[in-house]
């Protein structure tokens, strides 16, 4: 093995890349007085690639020295990251700007392959690298760029010249709700009359589980439920909330967070006071570079305001990997390690962060515990339709006039959501079908607007509400095409750890790609997948597929 030159191993050195002087400085004075703990260690990746632009082999090798890992770890877990870009001894370095070209579903019938074959062909390719990823949650301006940390939407409007901006580097901050407005409207006050013990933990469980209050990022477990399961295990504790909304057509953390941050850290420290917390750990997805930069700013604010006292909030951040969206696999990734999911049982609540209790909570949930505390759990209840209970945040996009984040109320129908809400459908365009809960909760047919959105009601056709994320399709959409984007998707974001979901996932896009919709082949592998994967993503990868046969049984006759 080579080292490159001058590196070739002494025979009175150890085995493996050696140490350079040079590069060791270099990560020295990037970490500084930072704790050397492994839970860090996906920070200090971060904080490598944003200095030099990648990650070298060199800074690798003298990263692991200095954080007492050996090279294989830090490598397997900086090569687990879709993020990161690990340059080899001999490779060159990416190119100093990248221009991220969003290929989800929503983008991808919005024109997101022609757009990125337009701007490959129009670039100096040692200046610019252009790249289709999965979807950036900009959903709602498809097609979506991102170029560098500054997000472009609705990009076929745009030439590359105007792509390729100055101020690449930094995050387009929108206004928003900053503590000293938040608080000059009442903020804070609940979390200081928690405090003072006016207001106790189970008084407030019971208030969310009276108000219908669920767990949003998906699961829909009641929000009361799980603070009374976590209030009663010993200490220590640790809330942890997932910003990772990585679901191709999800985009409503993001559209909270870059409006009313406040309004979800207030719940965060609610809920750690109930549970006896020692220390809340918020998870963003890298994708978000605005939201980051918002809650590094609100959270020291909060420090300096002297509202975080003994229970504080330490902000992490993604990188690029779909999975970490199961709380597991989150839990891993905070821990400084690959994205893995765990086996369950022992479930989070009981073997969560660092193996103790962990309470863990979507932002729509958190988000909405000021509103129940003091407007009261019947108004949040009565809010939704056809006994339903309370507000929904649903992301809508595709084929319609007004996409976006619509605040509708639970149990809406989507014929409603799309009339009342969203403008109706694009002008042109024809309603066929959605995805009523984003690229794993299925496809239904336009005959199927009539059904209520919320938990459980769409389970009868084999689909589910999830993150409430609908992408609306037309008559000038092919299912076909649409299922097999959702799978590509799947394959690209499968963490490998379990056969059938890593094996499953590439075998089904294979089948999708040649053409090959044999309903016998689709069954068994969904079947497999379905009930041998260790997670989510493979047991719902295939959702989309049968949803297509099911459903869609015309596009088989073209």
């Amino acid at each position: 093995m080579s080292f490159g030159k001058g590196l070739s191993r002494k025979p009175s050195q150890p085995k493996g890349r050696q140490l350079e002087d040079a590069a060791l400085s270099e990560v020295l004075s990037l970490l500084g007085d930072e704790p050397r703990r492994r839970d860090l260690l996906i920070e200090y990746l971060h904080k490598i690639q944003d200095q030099f632009g990648c990650l070298e082999a060199r800074h690798l090798r003298a990263l692991a020295e200095e954080m007492k890992l050996s090279q294989v770890e830090v490598y397997e877990v900086a090569s687990f990251y879709h993020h990161f870009d690990i340059v080899r001894e001999g490779e060159a370095k990416p190119a100093p700007v990248t221009v991220r070209v969003c290929d989800s579903v929503t983008c991808s019938i919005k024109g997101a392959d022609e757009l990125a074959a337009a701007l490959q062909g129009g670039v100096d390719p040692a200046k610019v690298r252009i790249q289709k990823v999965p979807c950036i949650g900009r959903c709602n301006a498809a097609p979506a760029v991102q170029v560098g940390k500054r997000a472009v939407d609705n990009a076929t409007e745009i030439s590359v010249q105007s792509v390729l901006f100055e101020g690449a580097t930094s995050a387009s901050v929108p206004e928003y709700v900053a503590l000293e407005a938040y608080r000059s409207d009442g903020g804070y006050t609940l979390l200081e009359r928690v405090r003072q013990g006016e207001l106790d933990a189970a008084a407030i469980a019971d208030m969310a589980l009276e108000a219908g209050l669920r767990g949003l990022g998906g699961a829909g477990f009641p929000t009361g439920t799980k603070w009374k399961i976590v209030h009663d295990l010993p200490g220590p504790k640790y809330l942890t909330i997932n910003g990772d909304e990585g679901e191709p057509g999800t985009f409503k953390d993001r559209y909270h967070l870059e409006r009313d941050p406040h309004r979800l850290l207030e719940g965060a420290l609610i809920a750690a006071h109930a549970i006896s917390a020692e220390r809340v750990y918020f998870y963003m997805r890298d994708e978000y570079p605005a939201v980051l930069e918002i809650l590094k700013s609100e959270i020291d604010a909060l420090r300096s305001a002297g509202i975080i006292t003994n229970i504080d909030i330490e902000l992490r951040r993604g990188a690029g990997a779909y999975i970490c969206g199961e709380e597991s696999a989150m839990i891993e990734s905070i821990e400084g390690k690959r994205g893995l999911p765990r086996h369950r049982p022992p479930f989070i609540a009981q073997v969560g962060l660092f193996g103790r209790p962990t309470l863990n909570h979507n932002v729509e949930t958190l988000f909405w515990i000021r509103d129940i505390v003091e407007k009261g759990p019947d108004w949040f209840a009565s809010q939704g339709r056809r006994d339903h209970k309370g507000f929904r945040s649903f992301s809508v996009s595709g084929r319609v006039k007004e996409p976006g984040v619509k605040l509708a109320p639970a149990g809406i129908t989507m014929k409603e959501l799309l009339d009342e809400f969203c403008g109706g459908m694009e002008v042109g365009h024809s309603f066929k079908g959605y995805l009523p809960g984003g690229a794993s909760g299925g496809i239904l047919p336009a005959s199927l607007a009539d059904e209520p959105l919320d938990f459980g009601t769409l389970d009868k056709h084999g689909c589910f509400i999830g993150s409430h994320a609908i992408v609306v399709f037309s008559d000038k959409d092919d299912m076909r095409d649409v299922a097999l984007n959702l799978m590509r998707f799947f394959k690209h974001e499968s963490c490998g750890q379990c056969t059938p979901c890593r094996s499953g996932t590439e075998k089904m896009e294979q089948l999708l790609s040649d053409g090959d919709w044999d309903e016998t082949k689709i069954s068994d592998l969904d079947s497999v997948m379905r009930s041998a994967s260790i997670c989510g993503l493979g047991q719902a990868a295939s959702n989309p597929v049968t949803s297509v046969l099911k459903f869609f049984a015309e596009e088989f006759e073209r």
